[in-house]
């Protein structure tokens, strides 16, 4: 499995980017709590925080994203990044079967684990080699 799409790697990331950088890392950066709203969750009465962490995490997704692009030029920047974003989407999957399981999030969060793991798989099939 690991590789098997590996002649498109290059093309995986690029969409990724793309879509991560229109789907995720723009409307957390712009309107953190339009997305919040969007996702179901409750907003509290201040906001301040929530559009800080929101604006933060928007914009780190948004430099993700610009480096995967960056990171098609190469073989090894490719395994490199591939690494990375594994490790990442590892990490965001477990992070929503903990709030699934302490009933933490709505249920547009813990939807979002099969979103992860689909994306854990993916990555997988597109590994560069």
């Amino acid at each position: 499995m690991l590789g098997l799409l590996h002649k498109y790697s290059s093309q995986y990331l690029y969409v990724l980017a793309i879509g991560t950088i229109l789907f995720f890392g723009t409307p957390l950066l712009i309107t953190p709590i339009r997305w919040a709203k969007l996702m179901k969750w409750e907003i509290p009465t201040s906001t301040d925080l929530t559009v800080y962490f929101g604006r933060c995490l928007g914009g780190v997704i948004c430099v993700m994203a610009c480096f995967a692009i960056l990171a098609t030029n190469s073989i090894l920047t490719q395994q490199y990044f591939f690494n990375f974003i594994i490790s990442t989407f590892t990490v965001m999957t477990f992070i929503h079967i903990y709030g699934w399981i302490k009933k933490i999030q709505p249920f547009t969060e813990t939807l979002e684990i099969f979103y992860w793991i689909a994306l854990i798989v993916s990555s997988l099939l597109f590994y560069p080699q």
